[in-house]
């Protein structure tokens, strides 16, 4: 059974990558970026609790990774939006990275967009991510 943590959390996880998604769409507006950005990490955290999270962002392995998406957080408050998200989409794909190929594995079995994942090609950029055939969840 899920905690209502859980589903709280997954509802702003959604919200913030929808205000993400909007801010880019709308010329990188820095209002709607920031309030992505807070949503996402408010999320995250109720998604997967504190001291995971903690945990998470933390590691010494992950420092680049961790620097350049909370630089980018800072830049983005800071009205330097598109520096910002640069720097974020850096920090995303290097602490998030491990994840793509799981996720990747997993819409394979999906009905309709499972044969896009299918593709040599699909198959061999998402093998890039995560480093080797370490296939563990980063979080």
């Amino acid at each position: 059974m899920v905690s209502d943590n859980t589903k709280i959390g997954t509802g702003l996880l959604f919200l913030g990558c929808v205000f993400l998604f909007l801010g880019v769409l709308f010329l990188f507006d820095s209002a709607l970026l920031a309030l992505g950005d807070l949503l996402f990490l408010v999320g995250l955290t109720l998604t997967i609790g504190v001291s995971r999270t903690v945990r998470f962002f933390s590691r010494k392995d992950r420092i680049r990774g961790i620097v350049a998406f909370f630089g980018g957080i800072l830049l983005v408050m800071c009205r330097w939006p598109v520096f910002g998200m640069m720097l974020q989409l850096y920090g995303f794909v290097y602490l998030f990275g491990q994840f793509f190929p799981i996720a990747a594995a997993s819409m394979k079995d999906t009905p309709v967009i499972g044969a896009v994942f299918r593709q040599p090609a699909v198959e061999q950029f998402f093998a890039s991510f995560g480093g080797g055939g370490n296939r563990r969840a980063p979080v």
